[in-house]
């Protein structure tokens, strides 16, 4: 198949971007690496009336430190966040999950951005906005606002963006000597979709968990949280008996419909083991 036809604007600000969508009387889509939209276009699963590219956009681009935080321009590509010495320094998970997202082609185009917006429950970068704690700076025709990554993803393939407007950037917690952090994922083939993949982001200050956010993807309409799992592991050492409880508590976080290829159970059994592993990697680490 091919995508319908569809008229072509090149938008150098935000606000010519903005502008453009109000002239296609909101039957727009902005594309910028375009490696989940130009498959949607080319099955007929998208027809927009028009495409808006923003991949020159500058406001769109950097990364930088601003005070504990790194901002992450949304047109920073998945390679950037395997290879930027800033990224593996203040935001180490996103580097951690670089290397399984896709394939190298893929990874030398798509953007963070896209990756986030379209919100696929199965894709590795919108699971680690919500490990580590990331703001979402979204910007429409009205201002600039942010969201944090908790309230962001609301449904299958559905965020707290608006029809029109533009993630503009990441505002990610620097991450600290005292952080430790994992990141794994279960999948037939290196490249192929999770079975279920998982990242761990704790803070053990003197060798107890103050804080713990652990985030799996492929579980779920959405990115998930494992709230009681990180419950069961505030203020212990992690030696075993913590790392049990908290692959125990995953059977009140994680409740993976059953499909085709694997079931409900065979899933969460999955997403025990792995992360013990997770927890057992940072434990050993020195």
């Amino acid at each position: 198949m091919k995508a319908p036809a569809f008229s072509y604007v090149r938008s150098a600000t935000m606000a010519e971007a903005f502008q453009a969508f109000a002239a296609a009387g909101g039957e727009a889509s902005y594309i910028a690496g375009g490696q989940s939209l130009v498959p949607a276009l080319a099955l007929r699963l998208q027809a927009p009336e028009c495409l808006i590219d923003i991949a020159h956009i500058e406001a769109l681009r950097g990364i930088a430190r601003e005070g504990d935080r790194l901002r992450i321009g949304a047109l920073t590509r998945h390679v950037d966040a395997h290879d930027d010495p800033l990224i593996a320094e203040c935001a180490p998970l996103l580097r951690l999950a670089a290397p399984h997202v896709a394939h190298p082609a893929i990874r030398n185009k798509g953007t963070l951005g896209g990756s986030v917006a379209l919100a696929d429950p199965a894709s590795e970068f919108p699971a680690m906005m919500l490990a580590m704690g990331a703001e979402m700076e979204i910007a429409g025709p009205e201002g600039t606002r942010r969201v944090h990554a908790d309230d962001f993803f609301q449904d299958l393939y559905q965020t707290a963006i608006e029809p029109g407007e533009l993630l503009v950037a990441f505002h990610v917690p620097i991450a600290k000597p005292h952080h430790r952090c994992a990141f794994d994922e279960l999948a037939r083939r290196r490249g192929d979709y999770a079975i279920v993949g998982c990242g761990v982001m704790l803070a053990v200050p003197d060798g107890a968990v103050a804080e713990a956010r652990i985030a799996f993807l492929s579980v779920g309409p959405t990115p998930v949280r494992a709230r009681a799992a990180e419950s069961a592991l505030a203020g212990l050492p992690l030696d075993e008996a913590a790392i049990r409880q908290a692959q125990a508590a995953l059977t009140q976080d994680l409740d993976p419909a059953d499909d085709e290829h694997v079931p409900s159970a065979m899933r969460l059994h999955l997403a025990r083991v792995l992360l013990g592993r997770l927890l057992g990697r940072i434990a050993e680490a020195p």
